[in-house]
């Protein structure tokens, strides 16, 4: 399996929704433009065929003054699981999740490991000035972006793009992080890909960073970044049922089957914290169906939930991030990440705590 790599826009490409590329692309592309600064901007959009706001957003960029006009720097433009954008799902299930097959998976190697590595290496040789891998959620979030890496010019970029960014480590072999290892990188999550503030979030933020000189050195000042990191992955028991809008009929019937309901407006909950007690669920199991998997797999369930009388409530504060109601993404994927506040002060001034010091979590509070 080989990347398609082009040195022009064939003709069409632009007035194609992404579920039209097919008739055009064979499978993933490289696309190269030049621009009048040469050292290229990297823009990766479609790793899920469903996340559309990125393509919407590089559509309306070279549809619009830059049809005409010299971009400002050479662009780059990766456009990722073009079968499975053709029939709007993250991927197909003969394929592989491609934002989990990038250098530093730790899944087993498929063709699209390999595809993955070829494209990296790539785009390594031409010392990108920075990588932008844009996304979409499957539920309801604000506009943030995501860094792999606590370095003062990827969180420069990052907020440019907005003052909310989160770090994380896991899920390993995504666009990011592979790409992190070489110039300034960050993905952008742009809310559900039918709302068209998403694709305006985006292109208005290509715009600017297209235009921009060299990425300051320094961490940005407080007052212009909320930082937070992951430290868990929170999943549902593959056996266990599940539905949203049941707490009622739960508590009102608490012999009913062993479902696990969630509240209608789960979603809304992103980015807002958690205090201890707040009940997540109703459960009339016995075993906790959830688990959060914190870095290196440790499981840190017990330390941050617990299961009392029919309810599942927090044991320590905690702020979801990404939390869904869509089933397929919940099955294969995950239900939320799970996140904390960091100080970046703290971090310019070498006095943040370790990466897996959420090791702490392990053991619930005696």
């Amino acid at each position: 399996m080989e990347p398609l790599i082009l040195d022009h826009l064939p003709d069409g490409l632009l007035e194609c929704p992404a579920w039209e590329l097919h008739q055009h692309l064979s499978g993933p592309t490289v696309i190269h433009l030049p621009g009048e600064h040469t050292r290229p901007l990297v823009v990766s959009v479609l790793q899920h065929g469903n996340e559309t706001s990125g393509w919407e957003a590089i559509r309306r960029l070279l549809r619009g003054r830059y049809s005409k006009d010299p971009l400002p720097r050479s662009l780059i433009v990766l456009i990722g699981n073009i079968e499975a954008a053709r029939h709007n799902v993250r991927y197909l299930p003969t394929q592989a999740d491609l934002n989990r097959c990038w250098p530093g998976s730790t899944l087993p190697p498929t063709p699209w490991h390999l595809l993955q590595h070829k494209i990296t290496e790539h785009i390594k040789r031409l010392a990108p000035f920075a990588s932008i891998d844009i996304h979409n959620n499957t539920g309801r979030n604000p506009h943030y972006a995501a860094v792999n890496v606590i370095a003062p010019q990827a969180l420069q970029l990052a907020s440019e793009f907005s003052k909310t960014v989160v770090y994380f480590t896991e899920p390993r072999g995504v666009q990011s992080h592979a790409f992190s290892s070489f110039c300034p990188s960050v993905t952008l999550e742009c809310g559900l890909s039918e709302d068209s503030q998403g694709a305006d979030h985006a292109l208005a933020y290509l715009e600017h960073v297209l235009r921009m000189g060299d990425l300051p050195d320094q961490f940005p000042p407080p007052n212009r970044l909320d930082l937070y990191q992951m430290f868990a992955t929170l999943t549902i028991d593959s056996n266990t049922e599940f539905e949203f809008g049941g707490i009622a009929d739960s508590t009102s019937n608490p012999h009913r089957n062993e479902a696990l309901r969630f509240p209608a407006d789960l979603d809304q909950h992103n980015f807002c914290e958690w205090a201890p007690g707040f009940e997540l669920a109703r459960f009339n199991g016995a075993a906790m169906p959830l688990m959060a998997l914190g870095h290196q797999g440790r499981d840190l369930t017990a330390s941050c939930f617990t299961l009392k009388a029919g309810g599942i409530q927090t044991a320590r504060p905690l702020m979801p991030a990404m939390l869904t109601q869509d089933r397929f993404a919940i099955r294969t994927d995950c239900l939320c990440y799970l996140m904390e506040r960091l100080n970046i002060h703290e971090i310019e001034h070498g006095q943040a705590l370790p990466p897996d010091h959420m090791a702490l979590l392990e053991a619930p509070d005696q």
